[in-house]
């Protein structure tokens, strides 16, 4: 599936995804900081990516969706880089994502987000109606490598 946006391309192609341009910048994310590059790489494998590419095929942005392709599906990691910003690119990235024909059909959508309800309220998420049946096991610190001797 390939979209365009402007000067721009959205691709689920995996073979362009560029691991390390996408491991910098989950690992100075508020919600992956310091994720390693082979967690990254582990992750993207499982995942349906859309990749964000510039004119010169640089990626400049990613929406990560986690499903079984039948029921459910987790959006994450969905970024553009600071220099690309402002061109609609977040906005056309989930709007591919949620026409893609692996996730036609699905009862539910989650994400987890800190600052961006605008953006996904464009799409119909809200905030989670029974809050109460929701559970996570939550390891904060996961990426943060141990301290020797502590």
């Amino acid at each position: 599936m390939q979209v365009a946006h402007g000067d721009y391309l959205i691709s689920d192609d995996p073979a362009r995804l560029d691991v390390s341009a996408i491991h910098a910048y989950l690992g100075r994310s508020y919600w992956a900081e310091g994720i390693p590059l082979e967690t990254v790489t582990r992750a993207l494998q499982g995942s349906l990516c859309l990749g964000l590419y510039a004119v010169d095929g640089a990626q400049v942005g990613l929406v990560r969706i986690i499903s079984d392709y039948a029921t459910f599906a987790y959006v994450c990691d969905v970024y553009v880089l600071e220099a690309h910003r402002g061109r609609g690119l977040a906005q056309a990235g989930m709007k591919a994502a949620l026409d893609h024909p692996k996730l036609q059909g699905l009862r539910r959508l989650n994400l987890v987000t800190r600052d961006a309800h605008g953006l996904y309220g464009r799409f119909g998420f809200t905030s989670v109606a029974r809050p109460e049946r929701y559970m996570e096991k939550l390891t904060p610190n996961a990426y943060r490598k141990p301290v020797v001797g502590a």
